[in-house]
Order: C-alpha cells, then structure tokens, then sequence
C-alpha cells in the first residue's frame, strides 16, 4: 500500500463525506467510535436522524439502559444509530456523521436505509472506520491500513484493494453496499495492542484522525486528545514494567515491528509529516 497524501486537487472530489463507526467487533479499544464522537463534538455536529432499534437489534444481546435525570425522571436509552451533520469550520464542506452499536440482524435492510438517509444528504463517499487488535506494541506508531473497493478513489488516494478473505463486521458490509449503489468507498482500520484490548486507546484514535484528516484535507481540532495518547502510553509502560512476561513480549514485538519498517522510511511518510506540520501552523496552532 502506498502512503502517499493526496493534493488539494484531489481532495476536491471528496464531496460530502459520511464518516461510520459502530461499537462492537469492528471497534477494539473504541477507537474508532471514539473518532466519530469527537468529530460530533468538535465540529458542532447536530443530529438528523435516528435509526429505529426494534428492526435491527437483539435486546438480549445489546440491552437498553435505564438512568436517572436531573429531574429524578427514569428514562430508558435504547442502542439506536444516530446521524448527523456537520459543516467544516474551515471550507464549509458537510459531512455526515455516523455513530452506533453493531446491530444483531438484517444488515442489508439496515445498510441500504442508512445509504438513503446519506444520499438523500448528498453524500458520494463513504469511509468506515474500524480497530482490530493486533501483535504490535504499544511504544511503536499505530499501523493503520485505508483500503477501497472504488477503483476512481483507489487511484485518487493511492490505495489498494482489500486482500482479506474472511468474517467481516457491519462496517465492511456498509462499504460494500455503498459500493454496490455507485458510491464511492473507503475504510480505515487501525491496529490496537492486544494486550490493552479495553476502551479507552486515544493512541489509536489519534492515529486514525491523521489518516482522515489527510483523506479530507481538512484540519481536525484534536483537543485533549494528544494528552490522552501521551498519558495512555505512559499507563502501558508502568504496567509493562511490573510484568516481566508482558515486558519481554513488547520487547519482542518491537523488535519485529522495527525490523519490517526497516525499508519503508520513505520520502513520502517525511513529506505527509511536513504537510500536516505546515497546515497546523497555518491554524496558528491553537491546541489543533
């Protein structure tokens, strides 16, 4: 896969842009829904629409929640799907944003009414985000692969097909029926350390926001999110240090992950570090 950014030019064909996580199998350490949920509050997002659980969810599997008001109401949340917009502060582009829990059945129903509420935004392209838990230690960059099965947005970005063959989640079967209705698609899946599978992974967060960040050529406010990453890290070394087993894994995990990068410290990863460089600056660097 070729890590190449893409030129404003390019940037122009990416109209508006649905951006889907779900939390469940696709979303390890909840990373992936943690970036659809700080976009919403960043950007201002409002909500437009609402799927209906009673269709698409097993209530025994994903169980709705009962809390309390500040009125002392009882109140019961149910696992719905949420969509909303936003307008990007800095070129006024809409995107559509996506939020909720893998459902338990009826995907392709589910899927093709999500895509009409889209299309019915004007949305053209499509880009899940997902996080699978992975052998590579926590103090290397988290890999992040984009993939799409549109051959007009694998030539526009630079990226591949998928090669995996096997199970997938809601966010594969989305990408595929967007694909199937003539939109464009795209998906990007970061890889959590197995060994610190639980919520939350700002790291992993932090590492897919770059990745869209550049796919938009739009910058994110990241906010406390830097922090976040930073602190998760340092958690991950303390527990690290108190194992001897754990931290004779991540010894060896970085010695493989260090050894096949070996040959990609390209130009192209340090020119896609300057462009994000220079764009922050250019926002005056306001905690961005």
């Amino acid at each position: 896969m070729n890590d190449s950014t893409t030129s404003p030019g390019d940037r122009e064909q990416l109209r508006t842009v649905l951006v889907a996580a779900f939390e469940g199998w696709n979303d390890a350490g909840g990373a992936a829904s943690a970036v659809v949920k700080h976009l919403h509050d960043v950007w201002d997002a409002q909500q437009i629409a609402e799927i209906d659980p009673e269709d698409y969810h097993d209530f025994q599997v994903t169980r709705p929640e009962v809390s309390t008001t500040e009125t002392g109401e009882r109140v019961l949340s149910w696992p719905a799907t949420r969509v909303s917009t936003a307008r990007v502060p800095e070129s006024g582009r809409q995107v559509v944003l996506v939020h909720g829990i893998e459902p338990s059945m009826r995907w392709r129903t589910f899927c093709g009414e999500l895509l009409d509420i889209a299309e019915a935004h004007d949305v053209d392209t499509v880009v899940t985000l997902g996080a699978l838990l992975a052998d590579v230690p926590h103090t290397r960059p988290i890999p992040l692969t984009i993939t799409s099965e549109s051959v007009g947005l694998r030539a526009v970005l630079d990226v591949e097909s998928s090669t995996y063959d096997g199970p997938v989640g809601i966010v594969g079967v989305l990408e595929h029926t967007a694909t199937a209705r003539g939109l464009q698609a795209a998906s990007l899946w970061a890889a959590v350390p197995h060994y610190v599978a639980h919520p939350p992974s700002p790291k992993a967060a932090l590492t897919i926001l770059a990745r869209l960040e550049e796919l938009l050529g739009e910058p994110i406010p990241l906010g406390e999110l830097p922090v976040d990453a930073e602190a998760w890290q340092h958690g991950v070394d303390e527990l690290a240090a108190e194992d001897g087993e754990i931290a004779e894994y991540v010894r060896e995990l970085e010695k493989a992950k260090d050894t096949a990068d070996l040959p990609e410290a390209s130009g192209e990863a340090i020119a896609r570090e300057f462009e994000r460089f220079l764009r922050r600056r250019g926002d005056g660097a306001t905690g961005r």
